[in-house]
């Protein structure tokens, strides 16, 4: 592939960039291999590209920000990835995050913590704060994440940014190393909600290699980005906002606001078995985390750790390889999956979760989005939250419905605190009904 002068220019600009960096959000480059690409025409030519360091990449290191998967080169790329260098994109680099994508501020990482760049000395969110940074810095045009919980979406709120989660199988997972097979999806991110719905164009729909690919027409790019506001919003009561910062409530209540003085018709709910998402959630997630994270026993691929016998090349493997995040939620998952403990924690979760999700099919008949805060809170420093995990995990309360339902949500930036600090709203649209969300949040610029 020829490079023109102005594309040498930007890459060169943005090699620059990242060289300068504070934020640690970008832990490996590919500048120089960009040539080397079979870049194909389409409507993301020239568009570059940071990928999380969870989805593969031919010939590229794909740790997972682990010890035990450290200098691990995949052999394969993930769908995305394909399709999206079939049609112009250039991938420039590789993203920091949460280690095995398993955290809500990217600090649980073997190459430390992502740096917000509002402020150093917060985080960026989690588990694809390293995407979020990156594009709130300027360091590529989109970034690639995965949300298994609000992964995407809550890091984009920290950083002042477009972040968007699909119809669970929209998009192929194919390439995405799995963290919780029934909540993954892959999200994009970028300051230009164009450039979100373009690369969505291009990188969602059926793949063969991933069973859970959902065959579902695609709307042209152009007529995502009609601007068109929904009839119906759904909007949250104050006994829950009452308990969010100050500062995201005045935010919410002022868009709320804004779509009544345009005839929107504004309908209160209760959002369906609120208290219950996020420990049904992390029941969920962790026993399938439990089970995905299994193949890594130091024996097929990875990092090993000999042992005299087998018994203790798996124990020291698994020991050193693996983060006390992931220890955590490893046997977590593993206490809710034994005999015993089965109908008393999983299959009473599922049955939760099923009833969350006919919840919200019920309400999404009568409404077209819903409109919620991103996070409860503004970004929280480095280092604050780690020894009180579930404080950490309650960061994910608003945005972990959507993986629980499967349905698509986009984080919208609204402005920034009065320190100067992002604020993101969410909003919600039923099962592949993106162009909703899409149309929704064009008008809101």
């Amino acid at each position: 592939m020829d490079l023109s002068s102005s594309l040498k220019d930007k890459l060169l600009s943005e090699k620059k960039k990242v060289s300068e960096s504070k934020s640690n959000s970008v832990i490996r480059t590919r500048f120089s291999k960009i040539t080397n690409d079979k870049v194909g025409n389409g409507i993301l030519s020239e568009k570059s590209f940071l990928i999380k360091d969870n989805i593969a990449i031919k010939n590229e290191e794909l740790t997972c920000c682990s010890n035990i998967l450290k200098k691990y080169v995949s052999p394969y790329s993930a769908t995305v990835v394909d399709k999206i260098i079939q049609n112009g994109g250039l991938i420039t680099g590789q993203t920091n995050c949460d280690e095995f994508a398993m955290g809500s501020s990217s600090e649980y990482s073997i190459f430390g913590p992502v740096k917000n760049p509002f402020n150093e000395k917060l985080v960026a969110g989690g588990s694809s704060g390293g995407s979020a940074a990156a594009i709130a810095e300027n360091l590529s045009d989109i970034s690639l994440g995965s949300d298994t919980g609000g992964s995407v979406r809550q890091p984009a709120a920290f950083c002042g940014i477009y972040g968007f989660k699909p119809t669970y199988g929209r998009i192929s997972r194919y390439g995405l190393v799995s963290h919780a097979s029934s909540f993954d999806t892959i999200g994009i991110m970028s300051k230009q909600l164009d450039d979100i719905i373009k690369t969505f164009y291009v990188i969602s729909g059926k793949d063969n290699k991933d069973s859970t690919s959902v065959d579902y027409p695609s709307e042209n790019f152009e007529d995502l980005s009609k601007k068109s506001l929904p009839n119906v919003v759904g909007v949250i009561k104050n006994d829950i906002l009452d308990s969010i910062d100050q500062e995201i409530k005045e935010c919410y209540m002022s868009l709320v606001n804004e779509l009544k003085a345009k005839n929107i018709e504004i309908v209160e709910i209760d959002l369906p078995f609120f208290k219950h998402v996020i420990p049904t959630y992390y029941i969920l997630t962790m026993a399938e985390a439990s089970s995905n994270l299994s193949r890594y026993d130091g024996i097929r691929y990875g990092n090993r750790i000999n042992g005299k016998d087998l018994n203790e090349l798996y124990v020291d493997t698994r020991s050193k390889g693996f983060s006390d995040e992931v220890k955590r939620r490893i046997m977590t998952g593993t206490y809710v999956l034994s005999s015993g403990y089965y109908d008393a924690y999983f299959s009473k979760a599922l049955k939760v979760r099923r009833l969350i999700q006919k919840s919200y099919h019920d309400l999404f008949k009568s409404m077209d989005s819903i409109l919620l805060p991103t996070t409860p809170e503004l970004p929280f420093e480095i280092g604050g939250r780690k020894k009180d995990p579930l404080k950490m995990y309650f960061a994910d309360v608003f945005t972990v419905t959507s993986n629980l339902v499967g349905n698509p949500s986009i984080n919208i930036p609204y402005g920034l605190s009065k320190n100067g600090l992002p604020i993101g709203l969410q909003l919600i649209s039923n099962s592949f009904k993106e162009e909703t969300l899409f149309n929704f949040a064009h008008s809101l610029k």
